[in-house]
């Protein structure tokens, strides 16, 4: 969708005016309230970091363990492996078809996004049938029973021991990457597609709109496999993790900013224009629906975990 601009966008005169000064100071704004509540947040974890109660850190085996020990960790590896390959499939196809300039789209951003968490994942989940394949292995029974004989009194605490180092072999900062990437993902997938199905799709799809497979592909499966991945993990996302989407969205509207200010060029989105005398409150309407898009992902994890919880209380390893 290519529109054109009533206003070029190099000129001072469309830069200095109050509504851009309004946009301006809402989006930077909430870019630094979210620093402060990331630094806010790592203050504490740091002190609660060995503390089990704390969730906004991951245990390491959260990062490929699946939600009920009747799932075998290989069924998530292979559902991700399928998900990034998929993924990787469109986002090259879409690249060759609109010759590198796919990225001047927030889409496209999420999309790239997600791409990466499912790659990360797919390795972190490789690591994981490892661990759990040495963890059952006979020959890890076997010295466990070795030892389990020659000390007596101290069998529990050995086994213990044993399933604490299992769970600390990930690296805390992987693992927080992982999550950091899972909490992004979230909030951007259901923006995007919200803003889409919602917005671009009922009102702009009669002014020249180009519906066709793989528009439509790039709207539903990134949210389709990352719906399917939350089902299926042991993932949670806290609401300070929100403070990580803000950033991510404030980053792609400064870097439209930018263009704008170095070319004359078309906005990917008409509710970005600048020269709009309503941009005050789109841009105000755009940030309030971080807060729906992201607490509706984290519901659903919410309603999983209970419902996990109460119907399979033996098997449920949230």
């Amino acid at each position: 969708m290519q529109l054109d601009d009533a206003t070029d966008s190099t000129t001072l005169s469309y830069w200095l005016n109050w509504r851009v000064y309004i946009c301006v100071v809402s989006v930077l704004l909430s870019m630094i309230l979210a620093c402060l509540t990331i630094w806010k947040r790592e203050s504490s974890r740091n002190l609660t970091f060995d503390n089990g109660e704390n969730q906004s850190t991951l245990c390491g085996d959260e990062a490929w363990k699946p939600c009920l020990k009747d799932i075998h960790p290989v069924c998530l590896l292979v559902f991700r492996v399928i998900s990034f390959s998929s993924l990787l499939a469109s986002l090259i196809a879409k690249i060759h078809v609109s010759h590198g300039t796919t990225f001047y789209y927030y889409t496209q951003w999420t999309f790239t996004l997600v791409t990466i968490y499912f790659g990360c994942a797919s390795v972190l989940s490789v690591y994981g049938c490892y661990m759990y394949r040495k963890s059952t292995s006979t020959t890890l029974n076997d010295n466990i029973a070795r030892i389990d004989a020659e000390q007596g009194p101290n069998v529990p605490l050995l086994h213990q021991d044993a399933t604490n180092i299992q769970k600390n072999q990930i690296a805390p900062v992987w693992s927080y990457i992982f999550q950091i990437l899972f909490q992004i993902s979230a909030g951007a997938v259901m923006l995007t597609d919200c803003i889409y199905w919602l917005i671009i799709f009922p009102f702009l799809t009669l002014r020249d709109y180009d519906l066709n497979f793989m528009t439509v592909n790039m709207h539903t499966l990134n949210l389709v496999l990352l719906f399917g991945d939350a089902a299926l993990n042991c993932l949670r996302i806290p609401w300070s993790g929100m403070s990580f989407f803000v950033l991510w969205t404030g980053v792609y509207v400064i870097f439209q900013w930018i263009i704008h200010a170095c070319v004359s060029i078309w906005w990917p989105y008409p509710f970005l224009d600048l020269s709009s005398p309503s941009a005050p409150l789109w841009y105000l309407v755009m940030a309030l629906m971080h807060i729906p898009c992201y607490g509706f992902f984290m519901l659903i994890l919410e309603l999983k975990h209970y419902f996990l919880s109460k119907w399979f209380p033996s098997s449920c390893q949230c």
